[in-house]
């Protein structure tokens, strides 16, 4: 059995970067053996990860990676912002996006599983867990090819907004304009006939009900309306208006008035074609704010994206949006709960 000395212990943490107390065990645990001592810390580190991947993991970052013809931009999740912050966790980030724009792989498995020197981004990313005690997910990543016109990217302060647009025509001063936008307002769809006919349809049996509920509501409170005038109605004729003193006359006379304004002719239905028209209505108002090219552009309130972008001989052919955690249910924990619950404490 190998002398386990402060300096190999030393050198099996600069290799793995693991805690000297897991150093120190890693070698008495493989009688000195350095090689041995890394490869059980992998494999620890890989059986905390493994224990800790139903944990939420909605914070983190998002990096780009640039190149001549196409850019890419992952996302790698975490469980505090303080990890997130982290320079390592960020290195992670910024590999996994240069692993996606050099190989280009189908789907996030893939990603994965790309060697980045000795191991694969998943092994790095699990043996990161193992030592930093957090769940890690590298979760997306989009690669999106020129165009033809400039490849613009827009990353927001704190990283955890970014987007590239891919210009068919135009600058790239409108170009970030766009982004910068896109950052803001969140579009879904770049244009109208992008926009998916499920989600219009999923859309448009919403409105149908909440238009159908605003006529029920409307029909229910005309007639609690005509009950409340019935009431004041039969007040006049017994008597009880007239007992009334001067001050409290004027305030009925005041009330009934305003519910009388308020009751109108009472509740009349809209028509069929009256009720069809507002429903194609707020769906195309539902549309327009939903894709880019509909959406009112936040530097120039008076015109619309593709008013601005027509406007300058401009021409957008793609566009992608990441913000980092969007969709991941974030667990609510009650921290007074937590904390009784570690130290033993029934509430």
């Amino acid at each position: 059995m190998a002398q386990i000395t402060a300096a190999l212990v030393k050198e099996l943490r600069d290799r793995t970067g693991a805690g000297m107390g897991d150093c120190k065990k890693a070698l008495e645990a493989t009688g000195g053996d350095i090689n041995a001592a890394v490869e059980k810390l992998r494999m620890d580190g890989a059986a905390k990860a493994d224990k800790k991947a139903s944990r939420t993991a909605a914070e983190g970052v998002l990096a780009f990676a640039v190149a001549a013809d196409a850019v890419a931009v992952a996302e790698l999740n975490c469980e505090t912002d303080f990890v997130a912050k982290g320079d390592e966790f960020r290195d992670l980030a910024k590999r996994s996006a240069e692993a996606a724009l050099k190989h280009r792989p189908a789907n996030i498995e893939a990603l994965v599983q790309i060697k980045d020197g000795a191991e694969t981004l998943d092994e790095t990313r699990r043996a990161m867990v193992g030592r930093i005690g957090e769940n890690m997910t590298i979760r997306r990543f989009e690669v999106v090819a020129k165009a033809g016109g400039p490849l613009v990217t827009y990353m927001h302060p704190g990283d955890k907004i970014g987007v590239i647009v891919s210009m068919e025509a135009g600058d790239e001063v409108t170009g970030k304009d766009v982004a910068m936008h896109i950052a803001a307002m969140s579009p879904r769809f770049l244009d109208a006939a992008s926009f998916s006919a499920e989600a219009i349809e999923a859309e448009r049996r919403i409105i149908e009900a909440t238009v159908a509920q605003e006529q029920a509501e409307a029909k229910a409170e005309s007639e609690k309306l005509a009950g409340v005038l019935k009431e004041m109605d039969a007040e006049k004729q017994n008597g009880v208006y007239e007992g009334l003193s001067e001050e409290d006359r004027k305030r009925w006379d005041d009330d009934y008035a305003t519910i009388k304004k308020k009751f109108g002719g009472g509740f009349k239905p809209k028509p069929a074609e009256i009720l069809a028209k507002m429903i194609d209505g707020k769906v195309k108002k539902f549309i327009a704010e939903n894709t880019l090219m509909g959406q009112t552009f936040v530097k120039s309130s008076d015109q619309t994206v593709e008013q601005m972008l027509k406007e300058k001989g401009a021409k957008v052919a793609r566009f992608v949006r990441f913000a980092v955690g969007e969709g991941i249910e974030k667990q609510q924990t009650d921290f007074a709960a937590e904390v009784m619950a570690q130290a033993g404490i029934k509430s």
